[in-house]
């Protein structure tokens, strides 16, 4: 423990390094009753924590082995922290990348002047080939955690959080990969105060160290989750093992979604767009909250893809509870639509797919945005009550993740069928005053939209209107004012919709 704590003391980080803010999230602290504090390691120049464990390391290696370059194998942070290190310190550097590796952190690594060589699909598989790179070319090996230069610099965060939160902090959160920031922080607390509770973070795909301190060795993954790629690690490192076997407090495993309602809380908080490693504190500190306690959550990193944000939003309304997802039975009949609309009242809609179909009744695929579970249970009550047979299918994996996109397909019975697409102002009312002009008059055979967040709501919806009916129905839409299209000569809708 001294030697980790002098190593921790007398680190070199803050050539590059920032000391980052510890800042409070005060509206989610009021909703829980306790301070969530958020260790901003997003701040740094790489936009992670890394910076600091490879450049403690690299400076002080012999000015030599410098000269010959150095290696690294990462999944992307650690990747920007010894890339910039190397310009730092005038060091060639070849960084090993996962083919898995986000566009952003590949880009971010090679403007720092480094070489890239991608491989495998996680870091273990880099690690293997980083180590072949290291024998064939002698260039010095920078390890992304398993080393004691690294860990004590990582260690220094911990420094900053306990002279920045004063002495009333009950626990530290700390994302775990192969464990290196966790080691650090660990040491250091336990060496200077022993009473604050440091407590690993993992999600429940990636459990390498939990598995490991639960069989008393380490423990390799086959197929780590990839969606947290900063800590996608199959196996944890031999030193940081042990000291996350013997240090830590306690290690919290979450899901995809908690991850997801997490990066919403730390962008609410800070308008900053954290990648879901750099969630993973935050959201094991809401799973375990107590009132009146204090927190401090390491956000590690982020470095996010564009891409990955409308997977993220929409995983988020799951990891809240904020969506509730019903299969509704109606009667296939003019006017059933409209009364089921109308029972949901002024409720915000998330999603609506109908379709058609021979029987005597359709099934409807909505989604609705709830405060908590119990108003999913009042909205099955209410739908139930007034005859609509109804299944909540909030907990369905296959339903959320597949037939959500999957409702539909080819209605032989749609006869006189027209398409339109429309945009819906997004504002309580909308779509009962769309009704009001239509469902009375004629049937409506097909329904789809989806909230995007944006300010008009995009639909596509089809109706039966026999042929000398056109002009009056055309005319009726135009009164209701909404923007739309024909598109019943779609291509996309004969191959897959049209009867």
């Amino acid at each position: 423990m001294d030697t980790y704590l002098k190593k921790i003391l007398n680190a070199t980080v803050y050539d590059v390094a920032l000391e980052t803010p510890l800042d409070e999230m005060a509206a989610l602290s009021r909703k829980y009753g306790c301070r969530f504090l958020l260790k901003r390691e997003d701040l740094q120049p790489v936009h992670s924590y890394k910076i600091r464990g490879a450049y403690n390391k690299m400076s002080q290696l012999p000015k030599a082995a410098l000269a010959k370059g150095v290696l690294a194998a990462s999944a992307g942070n650690h990747a920007q922290g010894v890339a910039l290190s190397a310009r730092k310190l005038g060091v060639k550097a070849t960084i090993v990348m996962p083919v898995t590796t986000p566009e952003i952190k590949i880009n971010a690594v090679k403007a720092w002047g480094a070489r890239i060589v991608l491989f495998g699909d996680g870091y273990s598989d880099c690690a293997e080939e980083a180590a072949r790179l290291v024998k064939e070319t002698g260039v010095t090996f920078i390890p992304p955690y398993d080393d004691p230069d690294v860990i004590a610099g990582q260690g220094t965060v911990a420094k900053e959080i306990l002279e920045q939160a004063g002495r009333k902090l009950d626990a530290i959160f700390v994302p775990i990969g192969g464990g290196g920031l966790a080691a650090g922080v660990a040491e250091y607390v336990k060496a200077v105060r022993p009473e604050v509770k440091v407590i690993g973070v993992e999600p429940e795909d990636s459990d390498c160290m939990y598995r490991s301190i639960q069989a008393g060795k380490r423990v390799t993954l086959e197929n780590p989750g990839l969606f947290a790629d900063g800590v996608c690690v199959k196996k944890p490192g031999e030193e940081t093992f042990r000291i996350c076997r013997e240090k830590l407090d306690g290690i919290v495993r979450v899901s995809t979604a908690e991850m997801c309602a997490a990066i919403k809380d730390i962008f609410e908080a800070t308008r900053a767009i954290c990648e879901p490693a750099g969630a993973l504190a935050l959201s094991a500190a809401k799973k375990t909250a107590r009132k009146g306690e204090t927190y401090a959550c390491i956000v590690s990193g982020a470095n996010m893809n564009f891409d990955r944000i409308r997977f993220v939003s929409e995983e988020t309304e799951l990891g809240e509870r904020r969506e509730a997802i019903f299969e509704v039975r109606i009667p296939e009949e003019r006017g059933s639509f409209k009364k089921f609309i109308a029972k949901i009242g002024k409720r915000s809609i998330t999603e609506f797919n109908y379709r058609m179909n021979a029987s005597d009744h359709a099934h409807v695929f909505v989604g609705m945005t709830v405060k908590n579970p119990k108003e999913a249970a009042q909205l099955k009550a209410l739908f139930e009550k007034a005859g609509f047979a109804t299944h909540d299918l909030t907990d369905d994996v296959v339903a959320k993740e597949h037939i959500r996109h999957m409702v539909g397909g080819h209605a032989r019975n749609a006869v006189d069928e027209v398409v339109y697409t429309f945009e819906f102002p997004e504002k309580p009312g909308a779509l009962m005053n769309f009704l009001d002009a239509i469902a009375d008059r004629w049937n409506i055979s097909l329904f789809h939209y989806r909230n995007h967040g944006s300010d008009h709501g995009k639909v596509l919806a089809g109706f039966q209107v026999p042929v000398g009916e056109r002009k009056d129905f055309e005319s009726t839409l135009k009164l209701i004012g909404y923007q739309h299209a024909d598109v019943t000569q779609n291509a996309a809708y004969k191959y897959f919709l049209s009867n």
